[in-house]
């Protein structure tokens, strides 16, 4: 049996010249998900992402065997 869980983060566009800006923010806290959820013994299995206005929702897909 398998242990799943969603993990959803939001970003939002702003006005700015930095074309990369959600990319330079989102890319820490993405890592410090991993992170987390690696340190309880999940593993990523999937990821997407879709925007909706000016937010950008990505979600992270993880399981473990229990």
């Amino acid at each position: 049996m398998k242990d799943c869980k969603v993990e959803a983060l939001i970003y939002y566009s702003k006005l700015t010249l930095d074309s990369e800006h959600i990319v330079k923010k989102s890319k820490e806290e993405i890592q410090q998900k991993l992170d987390e959820y690696m340190a309880n013994g999940y593993r990523l299995v999937s990821t997407t992402s879709t925007n909706f206005g000016t937010a950008l929702y990505v979600y992270l897909f993880f399981e473990k065997d229990v």
